[in-house]
Order: C-alpha cells, then structure tokens, then sequence
C-alpha cells in the first residue's frame, strides 16, 4: 500500500509543479491556476512561517513521510532535488534546487500575470469597438 501511496505522490506532485509552471497556457485552466499559484504561496509563507521554513511544501512533507516508511534515506529537503538526483542522476546544492524552485514559481506567476493582462487588455478593446 504505501508502494502505491509513493507512488501516486509522485506523479501527484510532478503535475502540480508541472501546472505550477504551465497552468496559465490554456484558457480553461487559468482559474485553477490562480488558486494552485495561491496554494503554493500560502504553504511556503504562513506554513513556512509556522514550521521556520520559508518554501515549506505539505506534499513534499508527507511523501518523505512515506519514503521513510518505505525504508528510504538520505531524501533531499527539495521535492525538485530529489526528482533531478533519483531520475536524472544530477547532484547540485540545496540553494541550486531552491533558486530553481522559487524561479518556477515567480515564472508560473509572472506569466499568470502577462496573461491576465493581455486577455484584460483584448477584452477592453473588443467591448470598446462594438459601440
């Protein structure tokens, strides 16, 4: 069971970092991506705060939970790191897999963002040359 459970977090987490960063591409998922962007924001600064770790992750949490259960050791503090050394065999420091992390994010906001406004702006001026 907690084979599956690992499992399932895994590739759970994988789609979440991966609708993180891509989320705001397609129309109809640009409200679900606003709440995940907000999700991720409120872990990592109120619980972040609460537990004294700035970028604290729930999920990343509970899957080490599980890994240990599992047996595992040795699993970086970074959900990305552990992905990028258990699948790519890459090793890079923990500041490397945070910069890159947090750089996912503000990407996924930024172009949330860029969006936003460009459909905001289309809509303006569609509703302006129809009088």
């Amino acid at each position: 069971m907690l084979q599956y459970l690992d499992t399932f977090l895994t590739v759970f987490h994988s789609a979440f970092v991966l609708f993180v960063l891509f989320g705001w591409a397609h129309s109809k998922t640009r409200k679900a991506h606003i709440t995940a962007l907000l999700l991720t924001f409120l872990a990592w600064m109120l619980l972040g705060l609460y537990k004294g770790v700035i970028g604290y992750c729930p999920l990343t949490d509970w899957h080490w939970d599980v890994k240990r259960a599992l047996g595992e050791t040795g699993m970086s503090g970074s959900f990305i790191g552990y992905m990028i050394e258990h699948y790519l065999g890459l090793s890079f420091s923990r500041s490397f897999y945070d910069a890159i992390t947090a750089g996912g994010l503000i990407f996924g906001s930024m172009m949330s963002f860029v969006v936003h406004r460009k459909n905001r702006k289309t809509r303006s001026e569609a509703s302006g040359q129809v009088a």
